[in-house]
């Protein structure tokens, strides 16, 4: 049999499950990416399958350009949805999980690297930081409702911009892991030229990248002459547009691509607020997240299967796993809330969805391609491990957990809760 049959014969099937399996699943307590790991990891395992699922180290570049994909295409639709404005005054959660929670989160996870892990500071660093920020793509059904929608509450705003934003923030400490463990080997100076390119530079190029780009197409879509009016099109891939517009010019002149696809989603959403071509934008930035996420998910279901992925797997990696998702980001992301007005409850969600996916893929395997690291099928295994127990734990959680705090929320409002009184 032509495996080439059988694959397009496969992606047929991916297809129509991206479109009616969210509706078949929408009242039971397993998530859309759970089903794809498992669909993926049952199609693998089945005996005469044409081909086999790679194992990401062997398709380094591969990996990194598809998980790259998908979490720009992510990052874009959270952008899109946003009603608020991303300001400091409004915002004072998110700065706080940025400020506070992330560094705190590296520092831990690259201590436990090297404790329990046996790993050097440099694989340490960068095994730290491709964990640490939060996923945009898998973690959809904790972000606020699509632009207008009005389903825009503290939790679901605050974890929507910390996970548009800590992607690009997280670059500079995946860059000072590949700046270690280069010179580790040549013995030069680095320093200084980290912080002045890497955090400085890069990350100022980004922000200001994004902007320009998100209020330049902004301005052509809503601000020229009604005969001329760009929104008039109603085409939501110009989302698809608008992403490769600013990652790829922010790419060029050496700034964050991920951190300038946020912001220029923000920015185009702020020249006409409230305009309606920001809901079709948004559904097809939605559906094509959708589409690339499940295909990616059935590829990692099926490493984890025959790919080998968890070859290296040991106790010390199930308890740095289980340490990284149950003790570290709560615990950090509670101590990063402290004082803040908010009801215990919704700190705690808040802290507890530190969703890790294919943006921590991605992260791993940019710095593997970039320099020499020890022990790299410990790293992925590592990750995938930390990143099944994310889609299973916060996959079967989230649907009850926010629906609880949508409940007391409204007994609140009514003044029937009784932590009101």
């Amino acid at each position: 049999m032509d495996p080439y049959i059988v694959v397009l014969a496969g992606f047929g099937v991916v297809v129509l499950l991206t479109a009616w399996l969210p509706m078949v699943l929408k009242e039971l307590p397993i998530s859309l990416p759970i089903f794809c790991v498992a669909l993926g990891a049952a199609i693998f395992a089945l005996p005469n399958v044409p081909g086999v699922a790679p194992h990401p180290q062997d398709h380094l570049k591969l990996t990194e350009r598809l998980t790259e994909l998908v979490v720009i295409v992510a990052l874009m639709g959270a952008g899109l949805k946003l009603d608020r404005p991303l300001a400091w005054a409004t915002c004072q959660l998110t700065w706080r999980l940025l400020g506070i929670a992330m560094p705190l989160t590296i520092a831990a996870l690259a201590l436990l690297g090297t404790w329990l892990l046996g790993l050097g500071a440099a694989a340490a660093i960068l095994l730290a930081a491709s964990l640490a920020p939060t996923d945009p793509v898998l973690a959809s059904d904790v972000q606020v409702g699509p632009p207008g929608g009005g389903k825009e509450d503290e939790v679901r705003f605050t974890l929507t911009a910390e996970a548009g934003l800590n992607d690009g923030l997280a670059f500079p400490f995946v860059n000072l892991g590949i700046a270690l463990a280069l010179a580790s080997q040549t013995h030069q100076p680095w320093f200084w030229q980290w912080v002045a390119f890497d955090v400085f530079w890069k990350l100022s190029i980004g922000v200001l990248m994004g902007w320009l780009v998100g209020r330049t197409l902004g301005w052509l879509t809503f601000r020229l002459p009604n005969r001329a009016e760009l929104s008039r099109t109603g085409d939501g891939f110009v989302a698809l547009g608008i992403t490769a517009v600013s990652y790829g010019l922010t790419e060029m002149v050496n700034g964050y691509g991920f951190l300038a696809v946020f912001v220029s989603a923000i920015a185009f959403r702020a020249v006409e607020r409230n305009h309606a071509y920001h809901e079709k934008l948004h559904d097809f930035t939605e559906q094509l997240e959708r589409l690339l996420m499940m295909v990616l998910l059935v590829i990692f279901g099926g490493s984890i299967a025959s790919g080998g992925l968890f070859e290296t797997l040991s106790w010390s990696v199930v308890l740095f796993a289980l340490l990284a998702i149950f003790l570290i980001r709560p615990l950090v992301g509670w101590i990063s809330l402290a004082g803040s007005p908010q009801s215990n409850d919704e700190k705690a969600v808040i802290a507890f969805f530190g969703i890790r996916g294919l943006g921590s893929a991605y992260y791993l395997a940019y710095g593997l391609g970039h320099a020499p690291f020890e022990a790299p099928h410990l790293l992925w295994s590592a990750i995938g491990l930390v990143v099944l127990i994310s889609v299973v734990l916060h996959g079967a959680t989230v649907t009850p957990t926010m629906r609880y705090l949508d409940r007391r929320r409204q007994r609140y409002a009514r003044g029937t809760d009784p932590a009101r009184n």
